[in-house]
């Protein structure tokens, strides 16, 4: 399913992008993602409720992401993302925890992995196109490729879940002068069954018609509340980034 996913990926970037150079961009970010909350149930009615940020250090890490934008009109944009996220987390629980009908003891020596990776494919509308404001709304496909791994000694047990998300997507670009500007840019959506927010607040700089520069807070969180899996957790971004016009 995984090797799907990335050759759906690789296709539609062929197909799209492969004789488009005009109006077409990639935007790159890097940083560090710090983990706010990380709460994990799993089975979600009959698993220990356990902390990856509170019951065990969860350390910071670089992070990076890609995007492909592709502007056709005056006022449409689609986009291809790549945002992979990995965070390990280590320490001693306090009391015994179950996760996947495995035991894991308290006292002892415990590793997890948290992954989030995220594949995603949005077409946007721009409501307002001015010089000093810009306004956007539309669609985003997410594919989530996500996993939570614990072991300690010789004791391991993995749960990975690949699914699809429809999400809200919205961008609001106001700008100050002629080459700076405040980007607020983001996928969000809610649910009985759970809920996803990947929000950015930046400022850019425009260095020539080719290249700009974004520098900014994102805050990634969300999660699913069901019989098969709890998992609910915030991640906060330090972003620097550049996007470069073809």
């Amino acid at each position: 399913m995984r090797h799907s996913i990335y050759l759906i990926f690789i296709l539609f970037l062929s197909v799209t992008f492969k004789s488009v150079a005009q109006n077409t961009g990639i935007d790159i970010e890097t940083g560090v993602v710090f983990t706010g909350y990380n709460d994990v149930r799993i089975p979600g009615n009959s698993g220990t409720l356990f902390s990856l940020s509170n019951d065990l250090n969860a350390r910071e890490k670089i992070f990076y992401r890609i995007r492909v934008n592709h502007s056709f009109g005056k006022r449409h944009d689609i986009s291809v993302l790549y945002a992979p996220l990995t965070v390990v987390s280590s320490g001693v629980f306090k009391e015994n925890v179950i996760f996947e009908g495995v035991l894991f003891q308290q006292g002892r020596e415990t590793e997890a992995d948290y992954k989030f990776n995220s594949y995603r494919i949005t077409y946007r509308y721009d409501i307002i196109k001015k010089s000093k404001l810009e306004l956007g709304v539309g669609f985003t496909a997410k594919i989530r490729d996500a996993k939570v791994a614990l072991r300690s000694g010789e004791i391991e047990s993995i749960k990975t879940n690949i699914g699809f998300v429809p999400i809200l997507n919205f961008r609001v670009l106001w700008n100050v002068k002629d080459n700076l500007g405040l980007l607020l840019y983001g996928d969000a959506l809610a649910a009985p069954q759970g809920r996803a927010e990947d929000v950015l607040l930046a400022l850019q700089y425009r260095l020539n018609d080719n290249i700009t520069l974004k520098g900014g807070y994102r805050i990634l969180e969300g999660g699913a509340d069901n019989d098969e899996v709890y998992s609910f957790a915030l991640f906060n971004y330090a972003v620097l980034g550049l996007t470069i016009r073809l």
